[in-house]
């Protein structure tokens, strides 16, 4: 099974709860402005994601998803 981790930019405010519960230390605050004004959350090491979703529960604006990704198969 593959996972896929988003972070919705327009949707995150930079408050930090994701980045402090990561137990893999994965997500920083961007040094860059979201559209929004903020400093949107980003994965500064995503190969280290162990996909737990601590990040997704913890976010008061539900700016993260982690989804399963399917293999389809053809033939």
């Amino acid at each position: 099974m593959a996972f896929s981790h988003h972070i919705d930019e327009n949707r995150c405010k930079g408050c930090g709860l994701c980045v402090t519960v990561c137990p893999k230390n994965v997500l920083e605050i961007s040094e860059q402005v979201s559209p929004k004004g903020y400093f949107p959350v980003f994965q500064a090491r995503p190969e280290d994601c162990i996909f737990c979703a601590l990040c997704c529960v913890m976010c008061p604006d539900v700016a993260i998803t982690i989804t399963e990704e399917t293999e389809e198969k053809t033939r």
